[in-house]
């Protein structure tokens, strides 16, 4: 596997510790051998477990030496367009929860989405804001529950979006079918599923949060 030189003149060395997104690669290639064959469950399964507990290249490097892209290095994701949140991937808990009971619960700015995230709202209103956020893995479900409520999903043009919830007297609102310039194949992935009942869930794509003005220049003083 080929080893990243990070600062001008470094000389190469096995010993550099690893980024999140060279873990992410190397588990790309993994699912991607299991899916031909290469690979059984449990040896997917045993190889993720080192891949995920790597610290430096030189533990990755013997996860994907036998396999045919072995010798090739992690692709890395490629610069954000000007302007745009990059997808970040950061550890967090398996699985986490929101809800709002005659209420009113958010989540936004920088946090980490869990593989499965629980949002109910009762009589309630819940705002979960996915713009700044980090993702635990490539695809995200989110559990989505509105009775008598609003649950309102805001996601950044770069990730995809399948939403599979049903509407009982109520409503279950996805994005428009346009396809954002800034999705790719290796896009994230959000899931929203759940239902709505006399209620309504609302998936919404919008772009990165502007800075915060001043009062000043709210007022056009500056």
């Amino acid at each position: 596997m080929g080893l990243p030189e990070p600062h001008p003149g470094q000389p190469r060395r096995a010993d550099l510790r690893v980024s999140d997104a060279d873990r992410h690669a190397v588990a790309e290639i993994l699912r991607e051998a299991a899916g031909e064959g290469r690979l059984d469950i449990d040896e997917l399964e045993e190889r993720l477990e080192e891949t995920y507990k790597a610290k430096t290249y030189a533990d990755l490097e013997p996860i994907t030496q036998d396999l045919p892209i072995a010798g090739q290095a992690p692709v890395m994701p490629a610069a954000p367009a000007a302007g745009a949140v990059p997808v970040v991937y950061s550890e967090g808990e398996a699985s986490d929860s929101a809800s709002a009971f005659l209420s009113n619960v958010e989540r936004k700015g920088v946090w980490v989405v869990p593989q499965q995230f629980s949002v109910h709202a009762v009589l309630g209103d819940a705002n979960i804001d996915l713009r700044e956020a980090h993702y635990s893995a490539r695809e995200v479900v989110i559990n989505a529950t509105s009775v008598l409520g609003s649950v309102k999903v805001t996601v950044p043009p770069n990730v995809h979006v399948i939403v599979e919830g049903n509407g009982v007297l109520g409503e279950f609102n996805e994005p428009s079918a346009k396809v954002p310039e800034a999705l790719t194949a290796d896009s994230p992935v959000v899931r929203v599923r759940g239902l709505a009942v006399l209620g309504d869930v609302t998936v919404k794509r919008r772009g990165p949060r502007g800075p915060k003005r001043t009062l000043r220049q709210h007022l056009g003083l500056e």
